[in-house]
């Protein structure tokens, strides 16, 4: 009888999570307070400059989501940056630390660039070929990385920062060649028409595509005044496929038990190395598959010489830690991302503040994000506080006369 009574109280001693404290607990709360802080530094930054917050959000807001054309070049903007979000947060997954992504993306890029030029195959055979080269580009490169760490433990991020700079001189030399080089410019000859991955890229431009879409406005804007290209339904087939494998099948299994623990992966018969080695294959293909449509599927359809990077693979980086390396959550990362971006070019022109509030913000939303651990702190410590008002409350004379009885 007694030790029922004891067991009741201790049952009723013993807290129930609030609601707010499994909100906190739960990874995207912390991302969501990130994006909130982001845009309150902003916010005070653009005051304190002399500009209207309000005003600059807006315009901001109006340059993404105005007209079906500014909504088309967001998801244009953010297509490669979802492929190497997916392509880090992948890495994430199995241990490894891909900051290798941009040279990896421009690897995809040089060799789609290459195969595109030379070759001029009927379309459904040029553009998987083109394609195809770009990911092995991406995971040629990613492979000596893997390798060299597999092989004789060599951080990755050693390997990866050298091959970056690697890459970007590489591209340079491709587009000087006396082969590639397009006269009196500083880009490379560009790919052949048939390897384009715009959606219906000569019928919406000729008189009956032009006749069909003036007749739906929100059509002949989002298509006809922006290089729609299929690059933002391959991200997502790629993320579903990227999730498949990482949760589904053996092969994932293996490449995440490596990543949480390399020795007790080895004790158990799994092929480290080569399980090392593989996860950068792919996170390098999925890079050069990002840089190939890039040539494809935007215009001028080359690569130009480069005095620093373009930062697809580095803005992936965040995109991933944003998503939480949530291959699925790199998606709507990456479209936050590709907003920021296009939308940013609207704020110097409506308000005249400067564009590096964009790179502010989003660089502060990072940096929330990489702080997604303080939530958790908060949530864990309201739930400590709870324990302890239920430990007081079940020692008041009321609650040891209930448990006598």
């Amino acid at each position: 009888m007694a030790s029922t009574a004891t067991a009741g109280a201790a049952h009723a001693a013993k807290p129930q999570e609030s609601l707010l404290q499994r909100i906190l607990k739960r990874p995207i709360t912390a991302t969501f307070i990130a994006i909130a802080l982001g845009f309150a530094v902003a916010a005070v930054l653009l005051a304190v400059a002399g500009y209207d917050p309000v005003a600059s959000f807006a315009a901001l807001f109006e340059g993404v989501f105005s007209k079906p054309k500014y909504i088309s070049n967001t998801i244009i903007k953010a297509s490669p940056i979802i492929l190497t979000g997916i392509s880090v947060a992948f890495a994430f997954k199995t241990g490894m630390f891909n900051i290798g992504a941009e040279g990896q993306y421009v690897a995809g890029a040089v060799c789609a660039v290459l195969v595109g030029s030379t070759l001029d195959l009927p379309m459904v055979l040029q553009v998987p070929v083109v394609i195809l080269a770009g990911i092995a580009g991406g995971a040629a490169i990613g492979a000596i990385t893997g390798f060299l760490k597999a092989r004789f433990g060599i951080h990755e991020v050693i390997t990866a920062i050298m091959l970056n700079w690697t890459m970007l001189y590489l591209n340079n030399f491709v587009v000087n060649s006396e082969m590639f080089h397009r006269p009196s410019s500083t880009s490379s000859i560009p790919v052949n028409p048939s390897s384009y991955t715009m959606i219906l890229p000569e019928w919406k431009l000729s008189d009956q595509g032009l006749e069909t879409l003036r007749n739906v406005p929100w059509l002949y804007d989002f298509l006809v005044k922006a290089d729609v290209n299929i690059a933002f339904i391959v991200a997502i087939l790629v993320a579903i496929a990227i999730w498949f494998v990482l949760y589904r099948s053996k092969l994932g299994f293996e490449l995440r038990a490596v990543g949480f623990n390399r020795d007790a992966a080895e004790f158990a018969g799994m092929p480290v190395e080569r399980n090392t080695a593989l996860a950068m294959v792919i996170a390098g293909g999925i890079s050069g598959l990002a840089g190939a449509l890039m040539i494809t599927g935007i215009q001028p359809h080359c690569i130009s010489t480069l005095a620093a990077f373009e930062n697809y693979g580095f803005n992936g980086f965040s995109v991933a830690l944003i998503a939480g390396s949530s291959p699925i959550g790199c998606i709507f990362a990456g479209l936050l991302f590709g907003g920021l971006l296009y939308g940013g070019t609207s704020v110097q022109m409506a308000v005249g503040a400067p564009t590096d509030i964009i790179n502010i913000m989003i660089g502060t939303i990072v940096f929330f994000v990489a702080l997604a651990r303080v939530v958790t702190l908060v949530a864990e410590r309201l739930k400590k506080r709870s324990a302890e008002r239920a430990q007081i409350a079940a020692a008041t004379p009321d609650a040891q006369e209930a448990n006598h009885a």
